[in-house]
């Protein structure tokens, strides 16, 4: 039968983003002729979709008239995991820190640009309005800055990597309205990439898979459930992976996005069980 190597939170290589494990054996082993293959991977969907490093697409900007002419305003969304509510969230939050809004007559905040995600086009819309230039009656400009000095929207510019989310050429920005004083609208042109890394690959150190690059892929991990819940991977067949022959006093295993750098996972809480066996010994086993 087939041994058992299980990884847990207590394996987890310090300042790797909880993306690297590593199993220390209590002796030396040697595997001269055995497979490996993943049992079970249990952990929670917590791997960023944005983040300055590696994924260098937490940056954003827009053009806002505050009264005096256009200033440009740069958004910086900290590491996390965002769907495009989030996104907005975090606009309208930088906009009230930089005092590019309005409040209303029954005190509702109002912006001049929007993220919105329309399901049925599975695309991304933008939203743009025309700032005004004169407060209406029982509205409030609370910074000083809301009123413009002219009657243009404001404007947003996506730079490559941010692009990607929300499915627009790099470095797209949001032109003025053919027709003055009237909402600009307009839709991804391709398709949305809000997780960058839908599946996870996992790696091993002591691995050769030939018809694989890297040649330490053994696995790939793909959540159907939401996002900040529980992946419980189980595979219907294992797929043993030979084993590299020689001595080891451990075993390491890594995360990989989709472009095959390490990501970001959030929640180190994750099992992950591996099967070895000795070929010279054992016989496929189904789950």
């Amino acid at each position: 039968m087939p041994s058992t190597i299980t990884f847990t939170q207590r394996n987890i290589v310090a300042g790797s983003n909880n993306n690297t494990l590593i199993y220390q054996f209590p002796s030396s082993v040697n595997f001269a002729d055995h497979s490996v293959a993943v049992a079970q991977v249990n952990m929670f969907y917590s791997w960023t979709n944005i983040n300055a490093s590696p994924l260098n697409n937490n940056k954003f900007s827009y053009t806002y008239d505050t009264g005096a002419g256009a200033v440009n305003f740069d958004v910086v969304i900290p590491d996390g995991v965002y769907d495009i509510a989030d996104i907005n969230n975090f606009l309208q939050f930088t906009m009230i820190a930089n005092g590019t809004y309005l409040v209303n007559d029954v005190g509702q905040n109002v912006y001049y640009l929007e993220f919105l995600l329309n399901p049925t086009l599975y695309a991304i819309q933008i939203n743009t309005y025309p700032q005004l230039t004169a407060l209406p009656v029982g509205w409030t400009n609370p910074s000083g800055l809301g009123l413009g000095s002219a009657t243009t929207n404001a404007t947003v510019t996506l730079p490559a990597n941010f692009n990607l989310i929300l499915g627009f050429i790099a470095g797209y920005v949001t032109p003025q309205p053919t027709v003055p004083n009237t909402v600009f609208s307009v839709l991804s042109t391709v398709a949305p990439q809000v997780q960058p890394n839908p599946s996870l690959f996992l790696t091993m150190n002591c691995i050769q898979n030939i018809y694989a690059i890297p040649s330490s892929i053994i696995y790939a991990v793909t959540p159907v459930t939401a996002t900040g819940t529980q992946v419980a991977d189980r595979p219907y067949q294992y797929s043993w992976n030979k084993l590299l022959s020689g001595t080891y006093n451990q075993l390491r295993i890594q995360f990989l996005g989709t472009d095959l750098a390490g990501i970001n996972i959030l929640d180190p809480n994750m099992t992950i069980i591996l099967l070895i066996r000795d070929n010279r010994v054992a016989s496929d086993i189904a789950p």
